[in-house]
C-alpha cells in the first residue's frame, strides 16, 4: 500500500512540474514568433509603432458621448540619442581590422557600419521622417475616432517637454488634427515650468533600482543569454585572438541594436546587418532588455517595487487636469507629449493590461505578459477617453487606450472597457497617498 500512494505521489508530481514547465513556455513562443514576424519588436523602447491601427473600439456606452480626451505620448522614431551605443561595436571593429583580423563577411559588416555612422553623425536624438509620419496618423486617428471632441470651436491645450524631437512630434499630431477640423482651437507650449510632472525623472528611485538583490537576481538572468560565438566566428578571422580587443557579450548586443535602430531613420533602407542575426539572437536580445526595463520602472519586489511611482506628480496633475475639464460645458482635450521613461512606469503605476505585476522572479515576466515592447515602441501613447450624457451628468464613465488599443485597469468595469471615473480617481489617490 506504501509502495502505491509512493507511485501515485510521483506520478502527481511529475503532472505537476509538467504542467508548470508547459506553463512557463506559453509566453516564449509567442514573443518568438512576434520577433520573427517583426523584428523590430526585440529591440524594446527601440521598437516602430505600428503603421496602421485596425483594432475596433467599442462603441460608447449607452446614453454617453466622449466630451474629454486626456493623453500623454512618447515622441516618435527618432535617431539613437548619442553615438555611443554605436561606438561599442564600431570601435571594437576598427581595433580588428587594424590588426588585419575581419573576414570578407567582417568587412563587409565594417562598411555598413560606416554608412550608417556617417547618416547619423550630428543627427543624434533627432525626429526623423518615419516619426513625424507616425505622430500624423496618431493625430488624424484621434480627431476621426471622436469626432464629438475634436468638433469645430474645441481647444486642444497641447504641452511638451523641451526636447526637440518631442515639440517637433506635439506640432506633427496637432497639425494633423487641424486637416481633420480645422476649427479646432489649438494652443501648444513647451516650458521648463512643465518638466516637473511632464519628464520628471526620480533621482533617488533612478539610483537605487539596481540593489543587491535585483543585481544579483539580473547577472543569474541574463548569463546563458549574452554573447555569440556564431557571429564571432563569421566576422573575425581569429575570434579566440580577437577577443583581447573585442568584447563578445558587449559586441554581439551592442551591434544587434545598431542593426535595429536603423528601422526608425530615413537611411532604413540599409538593413543589411539585419542578416546577420537570427530569431533566437534577438529573442535572447529581448528577454535581456525586458527583465532590465522591469526592474528600473516595475512594481519588481527585488527593490521594493517603488519605481513606478517616479511618475506620481504626472498623475496626480493628470487627476486634477480631468477633475477642472470635467466641470467645464464643452468638449476640451489635453496633449501631452514626451518620453517612453515617463510612459512606461505610468502605465505600471495605474495597473494598465496588468503592468502591475508585482514578481521577484525574472523568469516569470513572459508567462505573465509583462512584455514592455507592447508598452512604449517610438510614439507609444495613453489616452483617457471621458463620456457622459450631459455636462450636468456626475456619472462620468471613461476608458483607457494604450497605443490606441482598449486596456483594461485592475478596477471594475462598468462594461466592457468602461470604468466609472470616480472609482479609478479614489484608487489612484489612495495608492498615492501611501506612498512613502
Amino acid at each position: 500500500m506504501k509502495t502505491k500512494i509512493q507511485y501515485l505521489i510521483v506520478i502527481l508530481f511529475t503532472f505537476i512540474l509538467s504542467l508548470f514547465t508547459s506553463l512557463s513556455l506559453v509566453a516564449q513562443p509567442k514573443v518568438m514568433q512576434i520577433i520573427k514576424e517583426t523584428p523590430s519588436y526585440a529591440s524594446c523602447n527601440y521598437h516602430i509603432y505600428p503603421d496602421s491601427i485596425t483594432t475596433p473600439l467599442t462603441p460608447s456606452p449607452e446614453g454617453k458621448k466622449p466630451f474629454y480626451v486626456s493623453h500623454y505620448g512618447r515622441h516618435g522614431s527618432r535617431y539613437i540619442s548619442s553615438r555611443s551605443g554605436y561606438d561599442i561595436p564600431y570601435m571594437m571593429m576598427l581595433h580588428a581590422d587594424s590588426l588585419d583580423e575581419l573576414t570578407p563577411a567582417g568587412r563587409k559588416v565594417l562598411h555598413e557600419m560606416n554608412l550608417i555612422m556617417h547618416d547619423t553623425e550630428d543627427r543624434w536624438g533627432e525626429l526623423t521622417g518615419y516619426g513625424k509620419a507616425q505622430l500624423q496618423s496618431i493625430g488624424r486617428r484621434m480627431a476621426e475616432n471622436f469626432p464629438e471632441v475634436f468638433r469645430p470651436g474645441t481647444k486642444v491645450t497641447a504641452r511638451s517637454t523641451i526636447v526637440s524631437r518631442c515639440i517637433e512630434s506635439m506640432g506633427a499630431a496637432t497639425l494633423e488634427m487641424l486637416q481633420v477640423c480645422p476649427q479646432l482651437e489649438i494652443s501648444m507650449q513647451a516650458s521648463q515650468r512643465n518638466q516637473w510632472y511632464m519628464n520628471h525623472q526620480d533621482r533617488k528611485l533612478r539610483r537605487g533600482y539596481m540593489t543587491p538583490e535585483a543585481q544579483k537576481a539580473y547577472d543569474s538572468y541574463i548569463a546563458h543569454r549574452m554573447g555569440n560565438i556564431r557571429l564571432m566566428e563569421m566576422i573575425f578571422k581569429n575570434p579566440d585572438i580577437v577577443k583581447e580587443v573585442v568584447d563578445e557579450e558587449q559586441f554581439s548586443y551592442y551591434l544587434m541594436k545598431m542593426s535595429l535602430f536603423q528601422l526608425n531613420t530615413n537611411f532604413n533602407q540599409n538593413t543589411h546587418l539585419m542578416g546577420l542575426f537570427h530569431t533566437d539572437d534577438l529573442y535572447l536580445m529581448w528577454q535581456i532588455d525586458n527583465a532590465l526595463w522591469y526592474i528600473q520602472h516595475g512594481a519588481c519586489k527585488l527593490n521594493g517595487g517603488r519605481q513606478p511611482y517616479s511618475q506620481r506628480y504626472l498623475l496626480r496633475q493628470m487627476i486634477a487636469d480631468a477633475d477642472s475639464c470635467i466641470q467645464l460645458d464643452q468638449p476640451t482635450a489635453q496633449l501631452r507629449f514626451g518620453h517612453e521613461t515617463v510612459l512606461l512606469p505610468l502605465v505600471c503605476l495605474i495597473g494598465v493590461n496588468g503592468y502591475d505585476l508585482e514578481t521577484d522572479n525574472l523568469d516569470e515576466l513572459e508567462e505573465r505578459g509583462w512584455l514592455c515592447s507592447s508598452v512604449f515602441p517610438m510614439g507609444c501613447n495613453l489616452q483617457f477617453i471621458f463620456y457622459r450624457s450631459n455636462p450636468k451628468d456626475q456619472d462620468v464613465l471613461f476608458k483607457v487606450l494604450l497605443n490606441e488599443v482598449e486596456a483594461t485597469l485592475p478596477l471594475q468595469p462598468v462594461s466592457g472597457p468602461y470604468y466609472r471615473w470616480a472609482d479609478f480617481r479614489q484608487y489612484c489617490l489612495d495608492k498615492l497617498s501611501n506612498y512613502k
